[in-house]
């Protein structure tokens, strides 16, 4: 069993159309403390990969702990209902993810606000970033881990700044690392890609594949639990 630490539509939508069948429990990680501690606690400054490493860890532990104190702490906190059995399945794993983009040497996350995704978009069309999407498992039973990074160029197109209002007043790009998507609307702004897809999207299946073999789950397994079967 997967269970996925994040409420991204992507990220679910990825797994789903490669056969896995999540359960989502979002976490109620605090990222800029995340950040913050990260920060302290290194000289030089961590770098961008480390930085979306120790979100997406922070974030899968907080959910596991959750999982494993049981199906009343998941029900009182609003983060899933009693009963679901994700803390007796020996072979669940807690998948936590977290992505930002890199250009120019700055990190940047999520705009939040109209204003500041017309302005990231004016200062990336036309030029090259790198996005970095951490992942971090967590193997209930044991608490074990695996962790890893995947990280890809991506080449922006040139909207003109009228398609850049557009795109901004549909909403998506505000909620998104680097303001854009490569599935949805803002697909037709990015010229291409060299690296994973799916990173892009915010969750990395080959990676992923590779780090749940490492905690003895099989990926083609999955698909199996996804369509019922035994």
């Amino acid at each position: 069993m997967i269970i996925l630490a994040s409420q991204s539509s992507g990220r679910l939508a990825t797994l789903r159309a490669a056969g896995v069948e999540p359960l989502v429990r979002v976490s109620d990680v605090d990222e800029p403390a995340v950040l913050r501690a990260l920060a302290a606690d290194r000289r030089p400054a961590p770098t961008p990969a480390e930085q979306v490493q120790a979100l997406a860890t922070a974030k899968a532990t907080d959910v596991a702990a959750a999982v494993t104190a049981g199906p009343a702490t998941l029900a009182g906190s609003g983060r899933a209902p009693a009963g679901t059995g994700c803390e007796e399945d020996p072979a669940a794993v807690v998948v936590g993810c977290d992505s930002m983009l890199e250009i120019d040497g700055r990190l940047v996350g999520k705009p939040g606000t109209p204003r500041a995704a017309r302005e990231r978009w004016r200062v990336m069309r036309g030029r090259t970033g790198l996005l970095h999407s951490g992942h971090a498992l967590v193997r209930v039973r044991d608490g074990r881990t695996a962790r890893g990074v995947s990280s890809t160029v991506v080449r922006f197109g040139s909207p003109t700044d009228a398609e850049i209002d557009a795109y901004v007043a549909t909403g998506e790009p505000l909620e998104c690392a680097g303001a854009f998507t490569i599935d949805g609307l803002g697909g037709a702004f990015i010229d291409g890609i060299d690296g994973d897809p799916h990173g892009v999207v915010g969750i990395s299946l080959p990676l992923l594949r590779r780090l749940l073999a490492e905690l003895g789950v099989r990926w083609t397994d999955l698909w199996a639990a996804a369509a019922g079967r035994p």
